[in-house]
């Protein structure tokens, strides 16, 4: 697996992108100042993430996706691990990301991956989501926010 940064807003993979934030303005916002990378195999895109620039101290892993057929690979993982390698080579002290509370299987993996959580941001999805969002079983309704220090 090749993981390469997308330069071109437009190449951007917006149906991977919106399998893990299924507001498209959202998405395109933090596209706007983010940076893109693609994880590659035999040529074809199997996973997605975005990392922003939160502060001058904090990068924030603002989506993260893999293909359907390729989850449960460790292609999840190996994006994370390459963001936290990018975060720390541009001088970032810390890294974050948010789910949603019936996001179980992310807030496992982020947890396995050194995230701890920080903070419970209350209402978040109903608040800015038209279309109630559902997983699980659990209607999702609350961001979970997760750090971790960078060496």
């Amino acid at each position: 697996m090749e993981i390469n940064q997308i330069t071109d807003r437009e190449q951007a993979p917006m149906d991977l992108l919106l399998l893990a934030d299924p507001n498209q303005q959202i998405v395109e916002n933090y596209l706007k100042d983010g940076h893109c990378y693609g994880a590659y195999q035999r040529g074809s895109l199997i996973g997605v993430y975005v990392l922003i620039n939160k502060s001058s101290e904090i990068a924030e892993i603002a989506n993260i996706a893999v293909h359907p057929d390729r989850q449960n690979e460790g292609i999840g993982r190996k994006l994370i691990e390459h963001a936290i390698k990018v975060a720390e080579s541009m001088g970032f002290e810390h890294i974050e990301i948010g789910t949603g509370n019936s996001s179980l299987g992310q807030l496992a993996l982020y947890q396995k991956c050194g995230f701890s959580m920080q903070a419970i941001i209350k209402d978040f999805f109903t608040d800015h989501y038209e279309d109630p969002i559902e997983e699980n079983g659990i209607i999702c309704r609350d961001m979970i926010r997760l750090s971790k220090q960078l060496t």
